[in-house]
């Protein structure tokens, strides 16, 4: 408890520091806010800057600044965390490793890296979990939940959906980071969705040497796919380099379903002719159904259908408050409407899905875990390609992808049946056309022509049509209520009231009160609207206008 007290002090410091409380939050002062803080909130707001469905595009772009770097931890503590993961399993970690470098390569706010060698001579890297970072992480989930209830709501970010489900989000997210054995199967599933693509690998993974603490894969010993000068001077053609990564990553989306979700150029090398996907712990991954949705959404932006691109967006999102489906068309027509100049290698993809999602936040709709972090994987790699290769575009890319794939799929016998089917048809039908017309201009010259609309009535409309239901049904009951108990009074039931069975006398007193309650509601509410439409004239008293006349 006395930890937590201290941690809040600290954190009340340091918002006191920044005035956040007096003078509001910009995006530089929150990611500021979060480096003072420490490497459990730099990773909750990197995490956090995948969120551009619910925090406003420019605190998500200042938020991916944020970088992991922390102070080491010494490598007697490193050997600790090593030794008790290992001895869980039963056996020693010096029996794996011959060496393990006391520097670490990097060390970052969850883990930190060591290049190691195992006994058989093999060049690894050996990835450490911090020590109690699950247990400062929670502690400061936790506290972030109470300061989210007790403080004020600071603008401009007053207006978030709700703060308790994005933590709830961070901490699930956090969690999967933190366990190496679901990086580890992240990595498996990779290299296996990835085994028939020649020019992509992932390092190797030594599974039996992986715990929950320590991840232990191949050392790629490659150039970071951004470094355009050591590329070139090795040989490298940097326009293949920036089409095949685009490639891949948009195969990774719209074929997988299943895509690295932090590709930056740290996370990417290239080796022997081929690009190494590193770091594996934070993936992203869509549904069959928001991979086809999303596949339509690209098909429709690409033939400017703005009906299509709606339904593709009404089908994606959830609404969490009241929608208006007439604003959320005219912002959809607005939008392609920006885009109908342009060719397809003009559309910048990740701009095209960051305005779809700001779209979808003005009209109170969240979008799938999956498309936010989808969206800064665009962005990240969008940057990539500025750096190596600027005049490749992803959205022509993407669009291109799905013409070969439809091309792949054709079955020119199947389509030539088809079609011909449906011309066959069209011929048969439209030579009845004729009759048609003639036995309808009949039945309407006979008076028996009939016309079937359908209305799309507005609120008001729709309010007096339930009031007509409402009366109706209220007066049916009454009536019903007044003839059973006149059957009943007929009778010689018993117990009596005044000479007339109970239950009979019961029914008309109901239903005679029910009639009065309604006839003086009637007339109160006639009463009231004639007030309204003429409201009564103030008299003038005897000495006022005088000095007018």
């Amino acid at each position: 408890m006395s930890d937590q007290k201290s941690r809040l002090r600290e954190i009340t410091s340091v918002l006191h520091r920044y005035k956040v409380m007096t003078r509001g939050i910009t995006p530089e002062k929150l990611r500021l806010v979060l480096e003072d803080l420490g490497p459990t909130y730099v990773k909750l707001g990197q995490i956090m800057s995948l969120h551009s469905d619910i925090l406003p595009k420019a605190y998500c772009d200042e938020l991916m600044k944020l970088t992991s770097e922390a102070r080491p931890m010494p490598f007697s503590e490193v050997e600790s965390v090593i030794s008790e993961s290992y001895e869980r399993r039963g056996y020693n970690y010096r029996d794996i490793f011959e060496k393990i470098d006391e520097t670490p390569i990097g060390s970052a706010s969850i883990a930190q890296v060591h290049r190691a060698v195992l006994n058989d001579g093999s060049d690894v890297i050996v990835k450490v979990r911090r020590r109690g970072i699950y247990t400062t992480m929670r502690r400061d989930i936790d506290l972030l939940h109470k300061a989210v209830r007790v403080l004020p709501k600071v603008p401009p970010l007053k207006n978030i959906v709700d703060l308790d489900m994005v933590l709830d989000e961070l901490w699930e997210v956090a969690q999967e980071e933190m366990d190496f054995t679901k990086e580890a199967a992240n990595m498996k599933e990779f290299a296996e969705k990835n085994r028939s693509i020649m020019y992509v690998t992932t390092p190797d993974l030594y599974e039996e040497y992986t715990t929950h603490h320590v991840l232990v894969m191949e050392y790629v010993d490659g150039w970071a796919i951004n470094d355009a000068e050591a590329l070139k001077e090795n040989g490298y053609d940097l326009q293949e380099i920036g089409q095949k990564f685009a490639n891949s990553f948009i195969k990774q989306v719209m074929d997988d379903g299943f895509f690295h979700a932090d590709p930056h150029p740290g996370n990417v090398e290239i080796r022997d002719g081929r690009i190494v996907w590193l770091d594996m712990g934070m993936m992203g991954r869509l549904t069959e159904h928001d991979r086809k949705i999303m596949v339509r959404g690209v098909k429709s932006i690409a033939l400017h259908d703005i009906s299509k691109v709606t339904d593709a967006v009404l089908d994606l999102g959830d609404f969490w408050a009241k929608p208006d489906r007439d604003a959320l068309y005219n912002d959809l027509r607005d939008f392609l409407q920006e885009y109908q100049s342009k060719g397809m290698g003009d559309i910048d993809l990740a701009d095209a899905m960051q305005a779809l999602m700001d779209i979808m936040k003005q009209n109170h709709m969240s979008m799938p875990h999956g498309m936010t972090m989808l969206a800064r994987g665009l962005t990240q790699v969008e940057g990539v390609l500025a750096a190596i290769s600027p005049d490749i575009n992803m959205f022509e890319i993407a669009y291109r992808r799905l013409v070969e794939e439809s091309l792949h799929d054709l079955d020119l016998h199947e389509e030539a049946s088809h079609y011909t089917r449906k011309f066959l048809r069209m011929v048969s039908n439209g030579s009845e056309i004729p009759s048609l017309t003639s036995e309808i201009m009949k039945e309407y010259l006979r008076g028996k022509g009939r016309m079937t609309l359908d209305l799309n009535p507005d609120d008001k409309l729709t309010a007096v049509i339930d009031r007509a239901v409402r009366n109706l049904v209220i007066g049916l009951c009454i009536t019903g209520l007044l003839v059973g108990s006149s059957i009943i009074c007929s009778t010689d039931l018993n117990p009596k009231i005044l000479g007339i069975p109970f239950l009979g006398f019961i029914g008309f007193f109901i239903a005679v009160a029910a009639i009065f309650y309604f006839t003086c509601r009637f007339f109160i509410r006639k009463w009231i609207r004639y007030r309204r439409e003429n409201p009564p004239k103030r008299k003038r008293k005897k000495h006022e206008g005088a000095i007018f006349k």
